[in-house]
């Protein structure tokens, strides 16, 4: 099993660095994704010594069963590393002398807690905090007295035409995060084992992101390179909650140039030059402490002597390409010439000492056009749907499908966190996210209007993409990662054969080879990816510069994520003495933050109504069954109540509605409900779990009704095609109260199965509004505790053109089978 982090023993890192001759970076990114990259010029700084993983415990190794799955109580070791009995880095005082391993630690302040400095009250506090975090408005003279999370801006200037670079010490930084007391749980401690001269040290690998974003198109394209820091050693959970686990270090510089210059090779060499020197001199720092241990406050308020390398770098492709000083269309990663990137066999992987061979032995052009080296220093697939149908179409053909393709993208029902395409891909600023969003819909929409290779070639990449974001990866997931890849290689040749493309040496699809090796080498990539980066850049550069003056913009938003960092370390501080404990303005902050986010520890997965009924719900039986059209509703509640008080009765007595009328109260209609769960793959709270809320109104924001799809998890003896997991439909979520007893529940149309296994081309089960024998649907009302989640269901569209009036409310009432959409998000992924 390959997991990034659990919560038992800590992994044991070899520690061989002697020296630094300059900065080391490890490349990763996602998708297409590389872990651990070694890339040519560069010195790796950690390093596996085999490729074989093996489990260890404090006694023996051993190997989980086939199949079983072990959980989060695990870590998978590496069989050459030493000193297991010692698996956390040692304490240490202040001054870097061990000490008790037993003791307790000492005070984290020695301010009381009734100090709220420099804040007068707990309530100046949180309005301070609720008013600076959401507006950014004039709090500036009390927000910077905040002595805590004060880490101040730096800068130094560049030559050719003066450049300046804005950062903050990362060696700071990573103070502060180890310092956290909210992180005192979500954190591991991994030591150094071999080397002596740090021996018993925590080792904490940094890891580095980038990437360019834009803040503006109407004024002139303003765009900034933030340049983002977190550490390997708080969970990935942390990092995707984004609770301070990811750190804005500075703001690179972007070069500028002509366009008559833009192709120049001394203005790219410059570019590529001032790249890495800007990172050498940003993280000069962390150097020193590299080889001679660093005495750091951890959030278990013990102190430990720490040692500071390079892990991985995030990063898109062409930002690899100048971090590791390779030639475009190049594989960053291995030595396959850019011709000859198809194949999908073992490749040789770049070293520093074969790339500094050739550096020294060859000329420019010979490595630039051989070696694709640089001395100095998902689109695709949509793109060859429009360019087969071109092909195999006349122009005006290929546009009326493209236009259908749109409207069955747009006609999609809503689900939560799913995002709309009102106009399929007509609309511009295409981005990232819009990409990876399109390609949880897109599937459906093209099947009937392209060849089944084409769709399975399609849902062999996105299991492939799905497979690798999940947040521990057995042998068995590696195996289905192996063979998704297989099958997209075979079915992507149709795009070869009717002539779209030449061939496939293309980087990105390349990389693909690389995963699994790395995943075995190095772990789970999840929490290590791109979106990070990119989410963060909402809340550390777009925020900051709405909230700006936009004149000189730079310094505001550099003081504004100063101060934004102060109020979070002030928050934690407070928490760590009991200070914030009972309700006050911090429920109503956490709840405006992202109230799907649920922060704590895993728990059981559980559904609850919304808090209010809705105003003027029907509120008797007879009301609600002419509500809901249906005449047997009295004796389906009958029915309901029968099953919920005698459950564990075989012979139960049988009770007259009449009967049953007199024990209960009116009944409450409620627009929504809750579902909180395990998923950790997707954006949850740092225990892992996520809530998402399930529509039944007959109104969704002053429109038409929606009435969301859900998973049921049904008995044994009740034969379902997703492991005991039913397809229905809600149409009303109830509560009302029955003797003693409230019962709450749902009323749900069910949907059946169409086969017993999945549709051969999407990878997906198909399903269809379930009727009785007389013709009419199959409605009942069950507890919403038989409620797993939201289930999102996609038409079956056919070869038929889809008609201009449909849209996304229509989409549950007038199709007739369904696709059970997996791709929705990666929980839906894992269970569908």
């Amino acid at each position: 099993m390959y997991a990034q982090h659990t919560r038992s023993h800590c992994a044991i890192i070899q520690h061989s660095i002697k020296q630094l001759p300059g900065l080391a970076l490890q490349v990763l990114r996602i998708p297409p994704l590389i872990i651990g990259l070694q890339v040519p010029s560069m010195t790796t700084l950690m390093m596996l010594t085999t490729w074989e993983v093996v489990w260890k415990t404090q006694d023996e190794a051993f190997m989980p069963a086939q199949g079983v799955q072990l959980g989060p109580l695990f870590r998978m070791f590496h069989p050459h590393l030493t000193d297991l009995t010692r698996s956390t880095g040692r304490k240490c005082d202040v001054h870097g002398n061990d000490i008790d391993q037993n003791a307790p630690p000492p005070p984290r302040t020695e301010a009381s807690p009734t100090d709220w400095t420099p804040y007068e009250s707990r309530v100046a506090f949180e309005a301070a905090e609720f008013l600076y975090t959401r507006n950014q408005m004039d709090l500036y003279e009390t927000i910077n007295l905040t002595p805590l999370g004060d880490v101040t801006w730096e800068t130094f200037s560049m030559s050719y035409n003066g450049y300046d670079m804005w950062f903050r010490d990362p060696r700071l930084l990573v103070h502060h995060m180890l310092s956290n007391s909210d992180f005192a749980t979500e954190t591991e401690y991994d030591v150094i084992a071999e080397d002596l001269e740090t021996h018993g040290s925590t080792f904490v690998p940094l890891i580095i992101g980038s990437d360019k974003t834009m803040v503006s198109v109407a004024t002139g394209h303003t765009e900034y390179h933030p340049l983002y820091l977190s550490i390997r050693n708080i969970f990935n959970g942390v990092r995707r909650a984004h609770r301070n686990g990811v750190v804005l270090v500075g703001f690179l510089a972007i070069p500028k140039s002509t366009k008559e210059h833009l192709e120049d090779k001394d203005f790219r060499n410059f570019c590529r030059q001032m790249f890495h020197s800007s990172l050498a001199k940003i993280f000069d720092s962390v150097k020193p402490n590299m080889t001679v241990p660093d005495i750091v406050h951890c959030p278990d308020s013990h102190f430990r002597r720490v040692i500071y390398g390079l892990g991985p770098y995030i990063a898109d492709y062409p930002e690899q390409l100048v971090l590791s000083g390779v030639v475009q269309n190049w594989c960053p990663k291995c030595l396959n010439h850019r011709k000859n990137l198809e194949g999908d066999g073992p490749s040789l992987l770049w070293c520093r000492e074969h790339t500094d061979l050739l550096v020294q032995e060859l000329q420019h052009a010979h490595l630039w056009y051989e070696y694709g080296i640089v001395q100095e220093v998902v689109d695709h697939l949509v793109d060859w749907v429009e360019e087969y149908l071109l092909l195999t179409h006349r122009a005006s053909r290929t546009a009326e499908i493209m236009d259908d393709i749109d409207r069955r993208i747009a006609a999609v029902a809503p689900f939560a966190g799913l995002r709309r395409f009102p106009e399929g891909r007509g609309f511009k600023q295409w981005t990232g996210d819009d990409s990876k969003a399109l390609m949880k819909v897109y599937l459906p929409a093209i099947k009937g209007h392209v060849p089944r290779d084409v769709v399975r070639a399609f849902s062999a990449f996105l299991d492939f993409c799905y497979i690798v974001r999940r947040d521990t990866i057995t042998e068995d997931d590696l195996d289905q990662l192996q063979d998704a890849l297989n099958h997209f290689h075979q079915y992507r040749e149709i795009f070869k054969t009717t002539g779209v493309v030449q061939g496939f040496s293309f980087p990105h699809q390349h990389s693909l080879n690389h995963y699994s090796l790395m995943i075995r080498l190095y772990g789970a990539p999840n929490g290590l990816c791109s979106s990070i980066t990119e989410s963060k850049h909402i809340k550390a550069v777009k925020e900051p510069w709405r909230h700006s003056s936009r004149y000189k913009a730079l310094g505001q938003m550099l003081l504004t994520n100063q101060r934004l960092d102060k109020i979070a370390a002030a928050r934690s501080d407070f928490e760590a003495r009991g200070m914030l404990r009972g309700s006050c303005i911090s429920d109503a902050l956490q709840a405006l933050r992202n109230p799907d986010i649920i922060d704590g520890p895993t728990v059981q997965a559980h559904v609850e109504l919304a808090a209010t009924p809705v105003l003027g719900g029907a509120r008797d039986v007879s009301a609600l069954a002419r509500d809901l059209e249906l005449p047997n509703f009295p004796t389906m509640i009958q029915q309901f109540l029968h099953d919920q008080l005698h459950i564990a009765t075989t012979s139960p007595p049988i009770l007259t509605l009449r009967q049953h009328q007199l024990s209960w109260a009116g009944f409450s209609v409620f627009s929504s409900a809750a579902a909180s769960f395990y998923a950790p793959s997707d954006l949850s709270g740092t225990g892992g779990m996520w809530r998402e809320h399930i529509r039944a109104t007959t109104s969704w924001r002053g429109g038409p009704a929606r009435n969301d799809c859900i998973f049921v998890s049904m008995n044994d003896e009740v034969n379902c095609g997703l492991d005991g997991l039913a397809i229905a439909r809600v149409l009303r979520f109830l509560g009302f109260k029955y003797q003693t007893k409230y019962l709450r529940c749902a009323v749900v149309h069910w949907f059946a199965y169409i086969t017993d296994s999945r549709d051969p081309d999407t990878g997906m089960y198909l399903v269809a509004p379930s009727s009785n024998n007389d013709g009419t649907p199959d409605i009942s009302i069950i507890h919403i505790d038989c409620i797993f989640r939201a289930a999102h269901l996609v038409p079956l569209y056919g070869a038929n053109f889809l008609p201009r009036e449909i849209g996304p409310h229509d989409s549950y009432n007038v199709f007739h089978a369904f696709y059970i959409n997996k791709y929705a998000d990666h929980h839906s992924f894992k269970v569908a």
